[in-house]
């Protein structure tokens, strides 16, 4: 009888050993960023207090996706091209890595208590209001929105990661940044399918914007942007993109 009790033990002990080496395989258990694959294996890399410049990135980026996701969420009601629910669950991803990081460092999340469209931050408020209303006339604006955030988003991250230096938050932006590429790609895919004019350079150079369109789609370690950055100071900074020269309203960029 002992032996055979010993022997159920010993089965269940593998069977629950087994099961928990799948579902580490399949990302299900010491996860620190979940089920967002943008923040795998952070939780293993040690602590360092971040700077006051790596602080500002994450509390800038995370509200950058959250604007990212709720225009495709609203975009997607509006006009109901699956490409935008899609796109907004991994800008949701997106999110998720960086509060993981956020709450290891013990920083505020800027976004804990914001509904969507509501931004912390006063000039992602206007990109929003901006960026919404030039999606609503057709699918094609629609359409050239979203390549529009991906532009910025992946400017705004090259740009991050020429100034940040812990391991842990390079590791997520490189991740995000491949999604992002992932994303420019899918949204010119479309205005191309469409039969729409592509899409043109807003934030990164237009060799930049062809070298991400001429590479495949990515999994794991980002490809496509591994040379010919432009340097941090021929980025558009962050202010610059509420330029209105004109008075009506709307940022200059969404009118070229």
């Amino acid at each position: 009888m002992k032996k055979s009790i010993t022997t159920i033990c010993t089965a269940l002990l593998i069977l629950v050993l087994s099961t928990g080496m799948a579902l580490a395989r399949n990302g299900k258990l010491g996860n620190f960023s979940g089920t967002n694959s943008a923040g795998t294996g952070t939780a293993l890399i040690a602590y360092e207090e971040p700077s006051v410049v790596e602080i500002d990135a994450l509390t800038y980026m995370v509200e950058e996706e959250k604007l990212a996701r709720d225009v495709y969420n609203l975009l997607d009601t509006t006009w109901g091209i699956p490409i935008f629910a899609n796109i907004a669950r991994a800008e949701q991803k997106h999110m998720d890595a960086i509060i993981s990081l956020l709450d290891k460092y013990g920083l505020e999340n800027p976004v804990a208590n914001l509904s969507a469209g509501q931004f912390a931050n006063s000039d992602l408020q206007t990109l929003y209001n901006n960026l919404i209303s030039a999606g609503q006339d057709n699918e094609e604006d629609a359409l050239l929105v979203g390549a529009t955030i991906e532009d910025v988003d992946i400017n705004d991250l090259l740009h991050e990661l020429q100034v940040v230096d812990n391991e842990d938050i390079i590791k997520v932006f490189e991740n995000l940044l491949q999604g992002s590429e992932n994303h420019l790609r899918a949204f010119c895919s479309l205005l191309a399918i469409y039969g729409y004019d592509p899409y043109v350079a807003q934030f990164l150079t237009q060799d930049e914007i062809d070298t991400i369109l001429a590479a495949p789609q990515t999994k794991g370690k980002r490809g496509s942007m591994t040379s010919g950055l432009s340097t941090p100071l021929d980025r558009v900074p962050r202010q610059s993109r509420m330029l209105d020269a004109d008075g009506d309203g709307i940022c200059d960029f969404l009118q070229q």
